[in-house]
């Protein structure tokens, strides 16, 4: 069966793409090619059971099971060895990727306690835009009595656009509350004598 959000992407975002960016061919359409989810507890003080919790939420949340990161260098001044388990990722494709992103985009941020939109100013200059999220509460699956720490972790859209206008088009199609098309909304919304709350 056909995931909701894949199928949303091909009926809705592909033909305004196409639209938008006068795409003479179906290949130069942008789309998303995965999604990495990682998180750090080089910090935690008890690495080993910070890393073993940090895992299974990213676990939960992602519905795949993460990978270790370590790190590559020695660093003395931050008592870091080579090669010491510093982190855990999860790299999301196909179905289990637009799940993620769905539930990201239209059950997690808008979680987020006086939320205005993600910053539009997130992309590295090739496509790909990085998100922060401060603590793992704002995805319903995370049973609030049960955390025994926040854990904040970094969400890496990887996209084929070529330019990072192209990827905000794509991903402002698919839903991404970016925070300048917030305050676009409000400064087109008719005023009932009082300012509009302008996006952060």
């Amino acid at each position: 069966m056909e995931n909701e959000f894949y199928k949303h992407y091909k009926d809705r975002v592909v033909p305004a793409l196409r639209e938008r960016h006068k795409y003479k061919n179906v290949h130069q359409i942008p789309k998303i090619e995965k999604v990495v989810v990682n998180t750090s507890v080089g910090s935690q003080p008890d690495i080993k059971q910070a890393m073993d919790e940090a895992k299974a939420e990213l676990a939960l949340i992602t519905g795949q099971t993460p990978a270790e990161t370590r790190s590559k260098k020695s660093i003395a001044n931050f008592k870091l060895r080579k090669d010491q388990v510093i982190g855990a990722k999860v790299t999301l494709r196909g179905d289990r990727m637009y799940e993620f992103l769905e539930r990201l985009i239209k059950a997690a941020l808008p979680r987020i306690r006086d939320f205005r939109g993600v910053s539009p100013r997130c992309f590295d200059g090739h496509g790909n835009y990085t998100l922060g999220v401060a603590d793992q509460t704002i995805f319903p699956e995370v049973e609030l009595d049960k955390i025994k720490r926040n854990i904040g972790f970094d969400v890496t859209i990887v996209t084929s656009a070529r330019t990072d206008e192209e990827a905000k088009s794509l991903l402002s199609e698919m839903g991404m509350p970016f925070a300048d098309r917030a305050k676009k909304a409000a400064s087109a919304a008719p005023s009932n004598g009082g300012s509009a709350e302008q996006a952060a």
